[in-house]
């Protein structure tokens, strides 16, 4: 992702600089966000769309997820950095990935963000990066 926001010290100099992943509160508000996601995926009905597209037990999924938006964050780059990792284009290749599809991942990632209590400015960063990722994984 890339996006930084940049600390000032009482005095106005700089200090060190923070990632999406640090303005969203690190690995435990990451990991409850990959969480939420796929719990909303599961439990709405206007995310069965998507839901069909995932096995029975979303806890492997769950987990890629939180790998790869620690690292896209700008926290832990583990999952760029594991020889085994999917490319998350080549990932979602084989699925039928529409506009619909896109909209449903990207409201049940909308209310997670808003239900796992993300700060609204940090919600409004990340919301045209996400849009782009989720568009990019078209297929049709």
């Amino acid at each position: 992702m890339g996006d930084t926001e940049t600390r000032a010290n009482d005095e106005g100099e700089a200090t060190a600089a923070l990632t999406p992943y640090d303005l969203i509160g690190g690995a435990d508000a990451v990991r409850r966000l990959a969480e939420r996601l796929y719990d909303i995926m599961d439990a709405d009905p206007q995310a069965a769309g998507i839901r069909a597209m995932h096995g029975d037990d979303l806890r492997p999924i769950k987990d890629s997820l939180f790998e790869f938006l620690s690292a896209w964050l700008g926290g832990p780059q583990d999952y760029f950095q594991r020889a085994d990792r999917p490319c998350i284009r080549s990932a979602h290749r084989s699925f039928a990935i529409g506009p619909a599809e896109r909209d449903q991942w990207l409201m049940c990632m909308n209310r997670a963000l808003s239900e796992t209590e993300v700060p609204e400015p940090v919600r409004k960063l990340l919301e045209q990066p996400l849009f782009r990722m989720a568009d990019m994984l078209r297929s049709r």
